[in-house]
């Protein structure tokens, strides 16, 4: 009986804070309105800085963004790759809530992660799982996309899905949810392949914000 108390006691714990940390990243997820359809978008530096999908976009430049707390803003593209399916904007807001950018290099086949975004026009929904693989050399990707780093996911991810963040069981951000390939596999950009992505397209005066 001690054991069974003492176990269920871990996991409420468990829970819990699994809990509050999602909470915390809710605020960083925004809404994304490109005039035809809406997306998920991650705050990635507290100074109006936000990164999505490229293909949430669609290209358009006149797009809306809705923070958690209701705010609405007019969004500018400040940087676009197709390739590598990212794009970054920019809102006139400061002090924006933002998540914990982790340690997406190293990550490894089993860990627990989060996926939160808008599935089927459904706010802030989230999906848990567990990563099949990382890397530029998962079979399935390589075929359609070689040479790309991916992070695989064992999730329950959806169209709405698409610019939010995948966090680690720590509440850090590891990655952009990007596509779907099956009923529960996903996958996600890793965050040091979007630190790549703002270098480049913004510049040596991106530094600070791609760190």
């Amino acid at each position: 009986m001690n054991d069974g108390k003492a176990a269920a006691e871990l996991v409420a714990a468990l829970n819990e804070a699994l809990a509050e940390r999602i909470t915390s990243v809710y605020r960083s997820l925004v809404q994304i309105n490109n005039g035809r359809g809406t997306g998920a978008g991650t705050i990635w530096h507290a100074d109006g800085l936000i990164i999505t999908n490229a293909h949430v976009i669609h290209r358009q430049q006149k797009l809306n963004v809705t923070l958690q707390e209701g705010e609405n803003y007019e969004a500018t593209v400040i940087a676009y790759d197709e390739q590598r399916d990212l794009a970054a904007l920019a809102v006139d807001a400061y002090d924006l809530p933002t998540i914990e950018v982790g340690d997406s290099k190293h990550l490894k086949a089993g860990e627990w992660v989060t996926a939160i975004g808008h599935p089927w026009g459904v706010q802030g929904a989230i999906t848990s799982g567990v990563i099949i693989g990382t890397g530029s050399e998962l079979p399935e990707m390589n075929q359609m996309q070689p040479g790309r780093e991916w992070i695989a996911l064992s999730l329950h991810m959806r169209p709405g899905h698409s610019g939010g963040p995948v966090v680690n069981s720590s509440g850090q951000l590891v990655g952009i949810n990007t596509m779907i390939t099956g009923p529960d596999v996903g996958f996600a950009i890793p965050a040091h392949v979007v630190k790549t992505f703002l270098k480049e397209t913004l510049g040596t005066a991106s530094s600070a914000i791609a760190s």
